[in-house]
């Protein structure tokens, strides 16, 4: 649905990104995510037909977002960082005359219309005033001119930003809901939002892609050890040097949460210890109340990527 083809920028003398490719499959919600300035919202401008790139290609649904300008924004849906809303107009006012400038007939916005405000969920504000709305309620009015002409694509440049975290959980159900029927773009610097709502995440860092998957195969990927993590019902103070002394074993760190003892075991990447933790904590007569294997987080996986420092 989506193919980016060695996008470059630049601003001024600046490189905003550099070689950027991916692909986006029909009916995929893509994360894409980096740290502020990484180059996220001018990919997401290049993409929509925007901004166009200094070097490289994108097509939307096989049309070109520079050569076949409209043929491409027909297909695609933009909500941008800071949403272009008219607060002197009501909801309903607003989404007619955007669905006008899309080139919508009176007919089709009619229809359309109700469906919208019924998605967003905004039926009890569709006549107050944009100005009078919360910053949470403006950012679903937001998505609601973005999908109002139907769009088969779906771009979203940190669409949580700025709202309280009730609305956040609302805005990412509705995110997920839209992701059924749309192929979807998001961008955040917020990692537990892209952990939540997108199948791939592809990582952006200084203008350049770092990394692209699944967060489980990233995890898989980068860590280069097993972790396991165990609960054993014994004295602290003997159980981690025997856990330590386990041949394979690299390292064991100990937390106290609320009287359960949970330790996290590493070991050399393809090593399953599992049946050697579990003999030595029956063997000393302690019991063994949860054992299992753990993945790196995204927040390790993020900071692995853009950082230099040894996590």
């Amino acid at each position: 649905m989506i193919r980016a083809e060695s996008l470059t920028h630049y601003y001024g003398p600046y490189p905003a990104i550099q070689d950027v490719s991916f692909d986006v499959k029909k009916g995929e919600i893509l994360g894409f995510l980096g740290p502020n300035g990484a180059g996220k919202t001018t990919t997401m401008r290049i993409l929509t037909g925007y901004l166009p790139p200094t070097r490289g290609k994108v097509t939307l649904d096989g049309f070109d977002v520079v050569e076949q300008s409209l043929e491409a924004r027909r297909r695609v849906g933009y909500l941008p960082e800071t949403v272009p809303l008219y607060t002197d107009m009501s909801v309903t006012s607003y989404l007619k005359y955007m669905g006008t400038l899309r080139g919508m007939s009176a007919a089709a916005i009619k229809s359309r219309l109700g469906d919208v405000i019924d998605v967003v969920r905004l039926g009890d504000y569709r006549k107050t005033q944009i100005g009078k709305l919360s910053k949470g309620f403006r950012q679903r009015v937001g998505i609601a001119q973005a999908i109002l002409h139907e769009p088969q694509v779906l771009v979203l440049d940190e669409p949580t930003i700025g709202i309280d975290p009730i609305q956040v959980v609302e805005t990412r159900k509705l995110i997920q809901e839209l992701g059924r029927n749309q192929t979807v773009v998001l961008s955040s610097h917020i990692l537990p939002e892209v952990s939540m709502i997108c199948e791939r995440v592809l990582i952006i860092h200084e203008g350049r892609i770092v990394a692209e998957d699944t967060p489980k195969n990233l995890a898989a990927g980068l860590q280069g050890v097993e972790r396991l993590e165990v609960e054993v019902g014994g004295p602290a103070a003997e159980v981690l040097p025997a856990l330590k002394k386990i041949k394979g074993v690299n390292d064991v760190t100990h937390t106290n949460n609320n009287g359960r003892h949970i330790y996290v075991i590493q070991a050399q990447s393809g090593q399953d210890l599992r049946d050697e933790i579990s003999q030595a904590v029956i063997s000393s007569g302690w019991s063994l109340r949860g054992l299992q294997l753990v993945g790196m987080s995204l927040e390790e996986i993020f900071l692995r990527l853009t950082t230099h420092e040894e996590l």
